[in-house]
C-alpha cells in the first residue's frame, strides 16, 4: 500500500505557507452546477424513490431534507461559502429554485453505468452520463421558459450564468465498490478504472463545450475508513494500517485518484480557457481520521446513526431503519445523543461537523492543485 501522502498533524499550517497570495479579484460564481453521488446529493434520490427517512436533517433542517446526513454536506457550505442558496436538485418538483444553478447528483450515483437496478444493487440509475444529459436539457430548456415570462422566469438562471458558474464533481466512490459487490479482486477493480475515468473525462469536455469555464473536481475519498466497507468485506489483521483503516480499499482509492489528477492535467492541456481545481479530499478527510481524537470527535468508526454491529452499523438496518413492535412501527435505528461529535453520520456518510471541518480544509485551497481557494477558482493557474 502507499503511504499517506501527508505526514504530521501540521499538514494545514505546513500546506498554508505554500498557497500562493492571489491579487486576481474575487470570482464572485453567480450559480454552481454539480455533478455527483450521495456525498453531494440534496434530494435527487429521494425525489425519485422516497424520502431520506428522519433521523436524517435533525440537526440543521430539523427533517428530512433529502440528504444522507444529520444536517448539511460538503456542497451546502460550498454554496454558502459563495453566498448562493443550498442547491435545488433537478429531479426534485417540490419548491425547487433553479436560478443560482442545479444539482444533478443522485445518491448512489456511478460515472460508467450499472448492469443493476437500484433494487438489486443498491447503486442510482442515474450515472453521471445521465446527469450530464439533465444538464444539457436543462441549459436549453431554461432559457425557453424564461422567454415565457410570468413567475417561472425567476426560478431558471440567465444564459450567462453558465459561463460564469462554478461545476463542481464529487463522484468516483461507488464506482470502486460496484466493483467489489461483484466479487472482483482488488486487481480487477483497478483494471477497469481507466475506463472509468475516460468517461469523467469525457463528461467535462462536453460541459466545457457547453461554455463551463470554471471546474471544482473532487477527487475519492478513503472508503478503507468507512464502517460500511470495513463491516461488509472480511478484513484480515494485517491489512488494517495503523489508524484502523483497511488498506486494500483505500489503495484502490488512492490508485483511482492518480489517475483522476493525471486525467485533469491533460485536460488543463486540452481545454485551454478553463480554469480547473483538484481537491484532494482524500487527503482531507484521512486527516480527519487521523486527528479524530484529537480534534474532539473520539471514534472515528463509531456510527452515530444505526442499530447493532461492531461499528453501531447494521448493513441490514441502516439510519432510520424502523420495526414492527406490538403492531406499532418504531424507529431502532436512530441518531446518537451528539452528531456533532462523531465523524460518520451512518457508516457511508459525514456527520454535518465532519463535514464543516472538510469545508475549511479545502475552501483555502489548502488541499488543492493548484492551491487556489474557492472563491479564485475562476482563474487558470498552470
Amino acid at each position: 500500500m502507499k503511504m499517506f501522502p501527508i505526514c504530521g498533524l501540521m499538514i494545514s499550517v505546513t500546506l498554508l505557507l505554500l498557497i500562493p497570495t492571489f491579487s486576481s479579484p474575487d470570482c464572485n460564481f453567480p450559480a454552481v452546477f454539480n455533478f455527483g453521488d450521495s456525498n453531494s446529493d440534496t434530494g435527487g434520490l429521494s425525489a425519485m424513490f422516497g424520502q431520506a427517512p428522519p433521523p436524517n436533517g435533525e440537526t440543521f433542517f430539523h427533517s428530512p431534507s433529502g440528504r444522507y446526513c444529520d444536517g448539511r454536506l460538503l456542497i451546502d457550505f460550498i454554496a454558502e461559502g459563495l453566498g448562493i442558496p443550498y442547491l435545488s436538485p433537478f429531479l426534485d418538483s417540490m419548491g425547487t429554485n433553479f436560478s443560482h444553478g442545479a444539482n444533478y447528483a443522485t445518491a448512489g450515483s456511478t460515472i460508467r453505468r450499472q448492469n443493476t437496478t437500484i433494487f438489486q444493487s443498491g447503486y442510482s440509475p442515474i450515472s453521471l452520463d445521465i446527469q450530464y444529459a439533465e444538464f444539457f436539457d436543462f441549459l436549453n430548456r431554461s432559457q425557453i421558459i424564461r422567454q415565457k415570462g410570468d413567475v417561472f422566469k425567476d426560478l431558471f438562471p440567465e444564459m450567462d450564468k453558465f459561463s460564469s458558474a462554478l461545476y463542481t464533481f464529487d463522484i468516483g466512490q461507488n464506482d470502486l465498490t460496484a466493483g467489489y459487490r461483484l466479487n472482483m479482486t482488488t486487481e480487477e477493480v483497478k483494471a477497469y478504472v481507466p475506463d472509468v475515468i475516460s468517461q469523467f473525462t469525457n463528461v467535462v469536455k462536453k460541459v466545457y463545450d457547453r461554455g463551463g469555464r470554471s471546474f471544482w473536481i473532487h477527487n475519492t475519498g478513503p472508503v478503507g475508513c468507512l464502517p460500511y466497507i470495513m463491516d461488509r468485506y472480511l478484513i484480515a489483521a494485517a491489512q488494517v494500517d495503523k489508524y484502523g483503516c483497511a488498506a486494500p480499499y483505500n489503495d484502490v482509492a488512492q490508485y483511482f485518484n492518480e489517475k483522476l489528477k493525471a486525467a485533469v492535467h491533460q485536460l488543463r492541456k486540452n481545454l485551454p480557457l478553463a480554469a480547473i481545481t483538484y481537491v484532494d479530499v482524500y487527503s482531507a478527510k484521512y486527516s480527519l481520521v487521523v486527528q479524530a481524537k484529537k480534534l474532539g470527535f473520539g471514534d472515528p468508526f463509531l456510527v452515530c446513526c444505526g442499530h447493532g454491529g461492531k461499528y453501531n452499523f447494521n448493513n441490514a438496518r441502516r439510519c432510520g431503519a424502523t420495526k414492527m413492535i406490538k403492531g406499532e412501527e418504531l424507529l431502532i435505528a436512530k441518531s446518537c445523543e451528539n452528531p456533532s461529535l462523531r465523524i460518520l453520520w451512518d457508516g457511508i456518510h459525514y456527520t454535518e461537523a465532519a463535514n464543516k471541518w472538510m469545508y475549511d480544509q479545502i475552501a483555502n485551497g489548502t488541499f488543492s492543485d493548484p492551491p487556489v481557494p474557492l472563491n479564485m477558482a475562476c482563474h487558470a493557474h498552470r
